[in-house]
Formats: structure tokens, C-alpha cells, sequence
């Protein structure tokens, strides 16, 4: 059975975004590259990689690509990740000064060089401490603050729903809610229960996140936690057109057919391309081959194809494999 969206143009503050679909923030993985194709193929809205409020990162490479969203479509919202208020609070307003129009917290991560330094899902232990940094964040920018959680820290100690209210107090304008605790990591099931009972506890807009692999259970999970939108992460890797997929079946209550052999090809390469011109070849050809293998999971001579492409160095020898294998005759007949 089909579920329509109960607000199908979310607003965030002033801006109205196309659906309520989210590609979530990933380190490593959504970087300005992939949030645009996965914009491109349906998503509403998609967060930037985690950015450390330390201002001494501030001058680093990495930091500003993490932060670059050159030629993105608006609303272009920053993820910063941090312990302490006053440093958010800094790190907000810079992200703010170079382009952010939303600020989005990540209480989330449950990394371990992330929660040993109390950032990310840690500090779901200490409410007091995420309502410190919600109002001193809010408190610094006039533009919208989101913020991403989980359950809580552990099953014994699901705090989801005093953290949810905390953020609705504070200020904050949509909550993301991982359905698992900090110690699930990503095992077991999502708790989409507990997603539920914070959307039930608040007014803000709750986006639901957690195992949303298809259409079908894009509106299973909104039917269960009544949430306004869904956040997809790890789903989205290698097949960014999940997107499309889920809001055309949940605007028509139709399945689209999966992309043939030569439009993957096509957005596969549009995908290295940007790539390639966002990194430049040296390590734009390195990242590269981690999405090529998410793409060519399943297919066909795939694990051949991966071992080729992991040994090739160059632009050129990358993009003659990628060819070969989709477009050569063995790969449009598979």
C-alpha cells in the first residue's frame, strides 16, 4: 500500500525543498560530488560531510572540501561536530560566513575516535550538555539548525525522546533520528518504534532514518513512526537513484524499473567525472573506486572488473574499464 508524504514541500526555515527525502551525511561518502547526483536523481535535501568544530581544522584541505558547495542547489546545510558550545557556536558562524544556510549537529556518529572526545552520539549521555550546545549554536546564526541523533547511547539508557524535547526547547527546526543506539552501531534492527514515540513527543519535523533499503519500506517506516520524511544513507551508496525510486512510489504508488546497464553507465560516469574535477586525478581516481564498486555490486563479472579497476592509476585506463565492462558487448547482454 502506498504512503503519501504528510508534507510533501517541507519547509526548513525559509526554504521549501521538493520532498521530504534526505541523503544523510556520510564521512567519506557524501561529499560535494555525490550530494549533487543524488539532488539530481530525487533526493530533497542533502547534508555535507562531518566538518570538526575545531577552528584549528578550519585551514586544512580536506576541512574546505568537506564545506564546499560550489554550484550545489540551496538549501546547502553543513554538519559540524563537536563537545563544546562555544567552539559549535564558532563553528557554526563560520560555516554560516562561507555559504551554510543550514547548520545541521551531529549527535549521531557512533565512531569511536568521534565518542571518545564526547562529539557525535556521546553526548546523548549528558542532556545537559546537548542543551549547552543547542542554544549556544541557535543562539549564534540567524539561519535554521537541524539536528541528527540516535535512540541513545545504549539500550538500557534510550533517551531519544528527552533529547528530542531538549531540541524542540532549544530552538532547533528538524530533528533526524537514527533508530538505533549509539552501541547498536549499525547491527540489528532499526527501532522504528522509538522513532514513533519522539515524533509523538514533538512539534518540529521528524525525518526517520535506519535500514530504508526500498520503496516498500520507504513507506512502511513512515506509516510506522508517522515521521515527515526519510533520511537514507548507506542505501544511497551506488545507487543514488533510490530517490526517484522512492518518491515517484510514494507520489503514484508505482515501482520504477532499476536503471538499465546503459544509464547506470551513464550516471555512473557523470559521477567520476565530478569527481575527478573536484579532486583532481591523483585522488580523484582513488576515490573513485570505491563508488565503482558499490555500482558494480551484483553485476555480472563485477569482482574482476573491481580487481582491474583497483590497479589502474590514471583517468584515462579508469575510464576505458568502466566502458569495456558496461557498454562491451558482454556487459549490454548481461
Amino acid at each position: 500500500m502506498m504512503t503519501a508524504f504528510p508534507d510533501a514541500h517541507m519547509l526548513i526555515g525559509p526554504y521549501r525543498l521538493r520532498n521530504s527525502l534526505f541523503l544523510a551525511p556520510m564521512a567519506g561518502v557524501t561529499d560535494r560530488p555525490f550530494r549533487v547526483l543524488c539532488r539530481k536523481l530525487g533526493a530533497g535535501m542533502a547534508v555535507s560531510e562531518m566538518v570538526a568544530s575545531n577552528s584549528l581544522l578550519y585551514g586544512s584541505a580536506k576541512t574546505r572540501r568537506r564545506a564546499d558547495h560550489e554550484g550545489e542547489p540551496e538549501p546547502k546545510s553543513v554538519q559540524i561536530a563537536g563537545a563544546d558550545p562555544r567552539m559549535l557556536a564558532d563553528a557554526a558562524r563560520h560555516n554560516v560566513d562561507h555559504g551554510a544556510q543550514i547548520i545541521d549537529i551531529n549527535m549521531g556518529c557512533p565512531a569511536k575516535k568521534v565518542c571518545n572526545v564526547m562529539a557525535g552520539s556521546a553526548l546523548l549521555r549528558e542532556p545537559q550538555r546537548v542543551a549547552q550546545i543547542l542554544q549556544a549554536v541557535v543562539g549564534a546564526v540567524t539561519v535554521p539548525v537541524t539536528l541528527k541523533i540516535r535512540s541513545g547511547w545504549d539500550k538500557q539508557s534510550r533517551n531519544g525522546v528527552e533529547i528530542a524535547r531538549i531540541a524542540e526547547d532549544c530552538g532547533v527546526a528538524l530533528l533526524a533520528v537514527h533508530g538505533r543506539t549509539r552501541c547498536c552501531f549499525y547491527e540489528g534492527e532499526a527501532e522504528y518504534e522509538t522513532i514513533a514515540a519522539i515524533k509523538a513527543a514533538i512539534s518540529i519535523p521528524v525525518i526517520a532514518n535506519g535500514d530504508i533499503t526500498d520503496p516498500l519500506k520507504a513507506a512502511r517506516v513512515l506509516r510506522e513512526t508517522g515521521a515527515d520524511g526519510l533520511m537514507i544513507g548507506r542505501a544511497a551508496q551506488g545507487r543514488p537513484w533510490i530517490f526517484r525510486e522512492i518518491d515517484h512510489y510514494l507520489q503514484t504508488g508505482n515501482l520504477l524499473a532499476s536503471p538499465g546497464r546503459e544509464e547506470l553507465y551513464a550516471i555512473l560516469l557523470e559521477h567520476l567525472e565530478n569527481l575527478y574535477a573536484f579532486y583532481g586525478e591523483h585522488l580523484g581516481v582513488r576515490v573513485a573506486r570505491k563508488h565503482i564498486g558499490w555500482y558494480s555490486k551484483g553485476l555480472v563479472g563485477g569482482a574482476a572488473f573491481r580487481h582491474a579497476i583497483n590497479t589502474v592509476e590514471g583517468v584515462s585506463e579508469q575510464r576505458q574499464l568502466l566502458e569495456t565492462f558496461f557498454l562491451g558487448p558482454a556487459g549490454l547482454a548481461a
